[in-house]
């Protein structure tokens, strides 16, 4: 009994230690990517150009680099080089191909937090005609998904990664006799952002400067009301200026951005700077025994409430 027991300790430890390959499966092809250049980041037309190649490793008879990529735009300008013209065989009786790929594809852009936006641009890919239970894609566990010197101008690389999903057409394709079809889908996702000095200093130091000038109007003396009028309706003009500078390289959507959120807020800020001015304007017009300079205090910590108010409303708009 003892050395059964043995035996089959024996027996389990070298089937432990054996290792395990996903491309030995009937079905499987291990499947790795290595990006060259991402460009033409368009966000306005949801698209971006990728060139990267993609290697393969299979055991089974089937081609897996058969695929078609299931974001792919603009097959005319769509290039696919192989690796080979034939199929390698390696010393391990594995197979073995790849190829170099560059096009357009598309992505969904969800830009709710711009500009602290984030993305993942993704690059998908499946085989043509096999589905999940005869072609199941597995991937290379490679620590380099892109190369070092690669960059975006305007983003930043927040990293990579290569994963595979289950991809499910909830259709026969006019087949009676076929009922949904998964495939193995490989996804290729790049991690970007946009850099933190793009909304300090391009989008928001210029409107704090905006906010601050249209704040002068109330440490302007209240008996020179054209002057202080002229500054918060200049900030008002400026405001609007500002957010069409921007508005414009963005698309149409029907939700608003975070910066359209802050410049609700500073419209909402130059409008309560106006409403006092002229209120304080009447009050002095009505009556002549009302003391200038008592509204002039009055306005002065006002002005300094209005700035932390907006500074404390900006933050709590960056942070929900």
């Amino acid at each position: 009994m003892k050395r059964k027991i043995k035996l089959f300790a024996v027996v389990f430890l070298i089937l432990a230690s054996l290792p395990i390959r996903a491309q030995d499966s009937l079905n499987q092809a291990l499947c790795g990517i290595y990006l060259m250049n991402l460009y033409d980041l368009n966000v306005s037309e949801y698209s971006f150009y990728a060139d990267f190649y993609v290697w393969m490793k299979w055991r089974h008879e089937r081609d897996p680099l058969n695929v078609e990529f299931v974001n792919a735009v603009e097959k005319w300008g769509f290039t696919q080089n192989y690796f080979s013209d034939t199929v390698q065989v390696k010393p391990d009786g594995s197979y073995y191909n790849g190829m170099r790929i560059e096009g357009r594809f598309y992505h969904s852009f969800d830009l709710r937090r711009f500009p602290l936006d984030r993305h993942e641009l993704d690059i998908r890919m499946e085989h043509v005609y096999y589905s999940l239970d005869s072609m199941e894609y597995v991937p290379d566990e490679q620590e380099d998904l892109f190369r070092k010197d690669f960059a975006i101008p305007g983003w930043k690389i927040e990293g990579a990664s290569l994963e595979v999903h289950k991809n499910t057409y909830d259709t026969n394709f006019g087949e009676a006799s076929e009922g949904a079809s998964d495939y193995s889908d490989i996804t290729f996702k790049l991690i970007v952002s946009r850099p933190l000095s793009y909304f300090l200093l391009k989008l928001l130091l210029p409107l704090l400067v905006v906010i601050l000038a249209s704040l002068g109007g109330l440490l302007i003396h209240p008996n020179y009301i054209d002057a202080r009028t002229s500054l918060p309706i200049g900030g008002l003009l400026s405001c609007v200026f500002l957010q069409q500078s921007y508005s414009s390289a963005l698309p149409d959507v029907g939700y608003m951005v975070l910066m359209d959120k802050i410049y609700l807020l500073s419209y909402m800020l130059i409008a309560a700077i106006m409403l006092r001015i002229i209120v304080v304007g009447n009050r002095l017009g009505r009556k002549k025994k009302n003391d200038p300079l008592e509204f002039f205090g009055k306005d002065r910590r006002l002005a300094v409430y209005l700035f932390l108010g907006y500074l404390v409303g900006t933050g709590l708009l960056i942070l929900v």
